[in-house]
């Protein structure tokens, strides 16, 4: 399997972004990632889509939509769509009817930002996920970097502090994002982990201090989706965004977060008595599963099963746990950096059956 990193989910001019694709394209470049993802809200762009280059690099662009109803007081329920192709923001207006849309159309969703919190210091609303009884969305984003932004600021000095040391501003996923994830597993559903960097590039002053609040190249080295394709990128940009959304689709996904260490390489698999599998995949449980968790470099390692936490490990490269239990196994991993413990890897599930 060959390993790739893609940054999902980031605004333009033509929604609330400042920054053109042009600009995405040059930060992702900077930033040594290999694929993009636009989501601008409620239209889809035609045209960015493909491959931008820059001396002996290149990324890949791929065009989505966040797409959510404008005229909902108070905004709630935004989804990021991607793999349709085309507008389909008409269906806003009901979550439902909108993912079926999606759905007919070969696309794939994914609920933002579920828990959003409010941010009154800053007059940021609460954009969270209120219609839980819908059904047929990819995954859902448990991590996003604008939400917890706005999550950890207080006041204005906050929101000061954070805009010139970003890196200080990343913790871990919401405790409510994961239990809502493991709630869903533990009732059988297959449900996609994504991270989202949700990165504006917004323009903000107080008084005589001006900043850019999160650039996208710092979103770009920060929390990322890590994909493992079947081979390596062609630089044909179609047969390139079909293996990328198929990666995204089957859940061959982890979330890491650059910042305390390189997340490049860690893999989460299992190996039954007939086949191997690795994460977002299905394996008899019958005859027993070998578990295994490979660290990029040491951190604090904990296996979860249908959503409780089964063991852990401190120092151990190599984490391994056999069991012949069906349920849902995912890993967390965490490390210390600034001072604080940190979120570091999060993988999708694999589904011992």
């Amino acid at each position: 399997m060959k390993e790739i990193v893609a940054n999902l989910h980031m605004h333009t001019r033509y929604s609330d972004g400042t920054g053109s694709h042009a600009d995405i394209a040059k930060a992702a470049l900077k930033a040594n990632i290999d694929a993009v993802i636009v989501t601008d809200h409620n239209v889809f762009v035609q045209g960015p889509e493909g491959y931008y280059k820059e001396g002996n690099k290149r990324v890949l662009m791929l065009i989505g939509e966040e797409i959510h109803d404008q005229d909902r007081e108070p905004q709630k329920n935004h989804l990021l769509v991607f793999g349709a192709s085309q507008e389909l923001s008409q269906h806003a207006d009901n979550p439902q009817t909108l993912l079926n849309a999606i759905n007919k159309a070969e696309g794939l969703s994914f609920i933002a930002h579920p828990f959003d919190p409010p941010q009154p210091s800053i007059n940021e609303a609460a954009f969270n996920w209120v219609s839980w009884e819908i059904n047929g969305f990819t995954g859902i984003e448990i991590w996003n970097g604008l939400s917890e932004f706005k999550g950890r600021i207080k006041t204005k000095i906050h929101a000061i502090f954070f805009a010139y040391f970003p890196d200080f501003s990343l913790l871990a996923p919401q405790k409510e994002t994961l239990k809502k994830w493991d709630e869903f597993l533990s009732k059988g559903k297959r449900i996609v982990a994504v991270a989202g960097s949700d990165a504006h590039a917004m323009h903000a002053s107080m008084g005589p201090l001006k900043r850019t609040l999160f650039p996208y190249e710092i979103h770009f080295r920060q929390i990322n989706n890590h994909l493992l394709l079947p081979e390596e990128l062609s630089r044909d940009p179609i047969l390139d965004r079909r293996m990328i959304l198929n990666a995204f689709r089957a859940g061959h996904i982890f979330v890491g977060n650059d910042l305390p260490a390189p997340t490049k390489g860690f893999r989460f698999t299992a190996k039954g008595r007939l086949d191997s599998v690795m994460m977002g995949d299905e394996i008899v449980a019958k005859g027993g599963v070998t578990l295994q968790a490979h660290l990029p470099s040491l951190a604090e390692v904990r296996l979860i099963k249908d959503g409780e936490v089964i063991k852990e490990w401190k120092k151990n490269p190599v984490c391994t746990h056999i069991t012949s239990e069906p349920g849902v196994y995912r890993i967390e991993a965490y490390r210390r950096y600034l001072g604080r413990r940190r979120g570091w890897i999060f993988s999708n599930p694999i589904y011992v059956r």
